[in-house]
């Protein structure tokens, strides 16, 4: 006992995740309990599966790092359930768990993880193909074990919640809730990216500036909620027409953005070619927005004419991101009032 407390004040103090200290206390299991096998479980109750995180193996027998069985099968539950950590004749005790039969386990020992909550974690196990005989300091070593790797894959899972969380968080923040586009916030940061980028290959960039014409007509109406289909459906229509390296995002109400990148023609003059560039995007995206989008909540479809849409070629170094958009904010308000005298 001496021995283990020695390993285990070694040990402990040293480990700075999960599997470091995991490996040396399988080491010290393996040792005291004589089998070939010695491993870590993880359980998810709610997927019903069981999944071996770390083993050692010093025999014929082996255990896999990864295995994923169905927890319902495992010899794991079995004895949970009858609440016996050892058996020397798992065929007698256990023999329909096919899980046990495809290893060859004939020797089995566990004991469970627990969260302080109560919740079943995952299992400490040691087993082998030959019968083996019950080590004295075995079940005190388990629980032992147990308790410090229900400490440490209790905090490494709350580790991986928070940090699931964050990035949750993260991604809210960059996001239009409504669209889930981005919001104008990340489409600032994308285009300064892309700028740098444009800079670096000597290529330009398309900046569309895109407004819903007679958006409030449509909300006062037909009510907020048609408002937000419509928002929801031109924003669909918009990426659906897009390359996966265009940008795009909503920046506010019932107004969005595009930023591509544009690659140089060799054969053309500079200024024709970007030129000849915005207005085809301007007419992508235009004709984009055109269409009849079914606003929900019972009321009737709408046969959408088109947003007014405004699109810039810039050349990187040239002006900044801020002054572009405001020039293709400019250019989309020319089209506005065009489209306005039209329909007068």
């Amino acid at each position: 006992m001496d021995q283990i407390l020695s390993l285990l004040s070694d040990t402990i103090p040293k480990a700075k995740t999960l599997e470091q200290l995991t490996r040396p206390l399988l080491t010290l299991l393996s040792q005291v309990t004589g089998m070939e096998s010695t491993y870590l479980t993880t359980i998810d109750t709610d997927e019903g599966v069981q999944r071996i995180e770390f083993a050692r193996n010093v025999g014929d027998m082996v255990i896999p790092e990864g295995l994923v069985v169905p927890w319902a099968d495992t010899l794991c539950k079995r004895a949970l359930d009858e609440n016996r950590m050892y058996s020397d004749n798992v065929a007698e005790c256990w023999g329909d768990s096919e899980a046990a039969a495809a290893l060859g386990i004939r020797t089995y020992v566990s004991a469970p993880i627990k969260a302080q909550d109560g919740q079943v974690l995952g299992t400490v196990c040691a087993a082998s193909s030959d019968q083996v005989a019950r080590a004295p300091d075995v079940e005190p070593l388990l629980m032992l074990l147990s308790g410090l790797l229900g400490y440490s894959l209790e905090r490494e899972r709350l580790v991986e919640q928070l940090q699931t969380a964050n990035a949750e968080l993260t991604s809210l923040a960059l996001t239009d809730p409504l669209t889930g586009l981005s919001n104008r916030r990340a489409i600032l940061n994308d285009a300064a990216r892309l700028f740098a980028l444009a800079q670096r290959e000597h290529k330009y960039i398309l900046i569309g500036v895109i407004d819903l014409d007679g958006f409030k007509l449509i909300n006062d109406t037909r009510g907020h909620q048609a408002g937000d289909q419509l928002l929801r459906g031109v924003a669909a229509q918009l990426q659906h027409g897009l390359r996966t390296s265009d940008i795009i995002g909503r920046t506010g109400g019932d107004e969005f953005i595009v930023i591509a990148l544009g690659t140089p023609s060799q054969h053309s003059d500079p200024e024709t070619d970007r030129r000849h560039a915005a207005e085809l995007l301007q007419d992508r995206l235009s004709k984009a927005t055109i269409g009849r989008y079914e606003l929900g909540h019972g009321l009737d479809a709408i046969e959408y004419s088109g947003a007014s849409v405004g699109v810039v070629a810039v050349t990187p170094g040239s002006m900044t991101v801020d002054e572009a958009t405001k020039l293709a904010d400019h250019e989309m308000y020319k089209v506005k009032q065009q489209r306005n005298r039209q329909r007068l």
